[in-house]
């Protein structure tokens, strides 16, 4: 371990021992504190924070830049598109209709869209699609999604169409697949029953009753106060991120939202203000792949304290844009992070987030060695960087996060700038060293078809999907080489 890393260490330990005895509010604010700067600080956070213990906020803040043009800072009332955060939203107004008896949960899509085709519609119920087993194709996952289907404005109508003419994956009820176009029809559903917006529907049961008065349908061309813009963390600096029309993602995945409106939307949920007993009940009881209606649940004992939690959690991902909520129920506790520049893994800092909520030492940041790979090809050559690469690794690292991820952006960067030799020694670099992990062959196979090397493309795709078959976006890229 270096100095740096042992100073680290030695800050955040002698901060975890300031919180475990006793554990004062304002000591695990300062614990916190420098665990984000510190985050911050290695470029791995850029977005505002919220925790919360026993039901009280005991930090928020803002780190970076809400606007990079023009050095708005981030802030708590800062406004970030959500993502698949939304879902959670959807599900409740979807309990709300039930509650109310205008939807059954084992009420199937033609019930309420007649239109829907009735090979499907007749055979998918309410319930599977608020917990991903409906077996209906992902919208995003289509070849024109990201060509096409993002740059223009659709009607619900028209994104249902998008996909409900494609054959079932699997039959409903027998799998999990987490899948967008669920979420779509549910709110396509809502509208038909309660004959608004999707986006009124929301604010008048749910943002107005609770005064989220910062939160609502993201529109691109609509002039929002405070609203953060989105952008992608490269190895070069940052870039805007992608435009995305804000229709497309819909009830899956349209709504922006503070830490601050967050808040009040957790505590709601501990009380009958929106929704019955029975209904959150029904909200957070796991089912298959633990996810509930709009949250994942899961139970974990957090070490070395060992206290036993349930944590209703979901995280969101939308171009320039990364969410994370994560709700403690016994406790009544719940972490927030919203993240404006991409190239970061809310889970790690979620994690350590939970460890000080809960008088736990955190691990210390690691420094993306990415950065260091990328400056060694500039400065000293690909060899250099591929020789320090596996030093690292055989060492496990302690200063560098050495995670297959991390040499797939070098990769990925390369490969974007033109690099395409370099790129191929990366991600072969990669599959060395991760030989068990799928997706390092689908980018490997990625590099491979961008060089017009059709055949070892095809291999690399085909032992991804040895690795992981349950991937319908990596199966069509070997049609797509096979053509079957």
């Amino acid at each position: 371990m270096s100095p740096a890393s042992i100073r680290a260490v030695s800050v955040l330990v002698g901060l975890w021992m300031a919180v475990s005895s006793p554990a004062l509010a304002q000591d695990k604010a300062a614990a916190i504190d420098a665990l984000m700067s510190r985050y911050h600080e290695y470029g791995l956070f850029n977005g505002t924070v919220l925790v919360a213990a026993k039901g009280q906020v005991i930090y928020k803040r803002g780190f970076g830049l809400a606007n990079m043009e023009w050095d708005t800072p981030n802030q708590p009332d800062t406004k970030f598109r959500i993502a698949s955060i939304t879902k959670q939203f959807t599900a409740a107004v979807i309990l709300q209709l039930i509650e109310e008896g205008k939807l059954r949960i084992a009420g199937h899509i033609s019930d309420y869209l007649p239109e829907y085709p009735k090979e499907t519609g007749a055979r998918v119920t309410i319930h599977q699609l608020l917990v991903h087993t409906s077996g209906i194709p992902d919208y995003v996952a289509l070849p024109n999604f990201a060509t096409e289907v993002v740059h223009h404005t659709h009607a619900p109508s028209q994104l249902v169409d998008e996909f409900d003419h494609l054959p079932l994956e699997f039959e409903p009820g027998t799998q999990f697949r987490y899948n967008n176009s669920d979420y779509v029809v549910l709110g396509a559903i809502i509208e038909r029953v309660t004959g608004q917006p999707y986006e009124r529907a929301l604010a008048e049961r749910i943002f107005k009753p609770l005064g989220m008065t910062d939160s609502g349908y993201d529109h691109h061309e609509t002039v929002l106060a405070r609203r953060a813009s989105g952008y992608q963390a490269t190895l070069d600096g940052y870039e805007n991120a992608a435009f995305l029309d804000m229709s497309v993602p819909y009830a899956a995945g349209s709504l922006y939202s503070t830490v601050e409106d967050l808040f009040k939307w957790d505590q709601a949920l501990y009380t009958n203000a929106l929704l019955s007993d029975t209904s959150k009940a029904m909200m957070l009881k796991p089912n298959v792949q633990n996810y509930g209606y709009g949250f994942v649940i899961w139970e974990e004992r957090i070490a070395p304290v060992w206290k036993r939690v349930t944590i209703a959690a979901h995280s969101g991902h939308i171009d320039g844009f990364d969410t994370m909520i994560q709700r403690f129920l016994e406790d009544r506790s719940l972490i927030v992070l919203l993240h404006n520049t991409g190239r970061t893994d809310l889970r790690d800092i979620a994690d350590n987030l939970k460890l000080i909520l809960y008088g736990a030492p955190p691990r210390p940041p690691r420094k993306p060695v990415a950065d260091l790979l990328y400056r060694l090809i500039r400065v000293e050559g690909i060899e250099t960087a591929i020789a320090r690469y596996r030093q690292l690794s055989a060492e496990a690292s302690s200063d560098y996060d050495v995670r297959a991820a991390q040499v797939d952006l070098v990769g990925r960067h390369l490969l974007k700038q033109g690099q395409t030799d370099a790129a191929l020694a990366m991600m072969k670099v990669n599959v060395e060293l991760h030989p068990d992990t799928g997706w390092v062959y689908e980018s490997l196979g990625d590099v491979y078809l961008a060089t017009k090397k059709s055949q070892p493309a095809l291999e690399a795709y085909r032992r991804a999907l040895q690795i992981a078959p349950d991937n319908p976006a990596l199966a069509a890229k070997v049609r797509s080489l096979t053509g079957r």
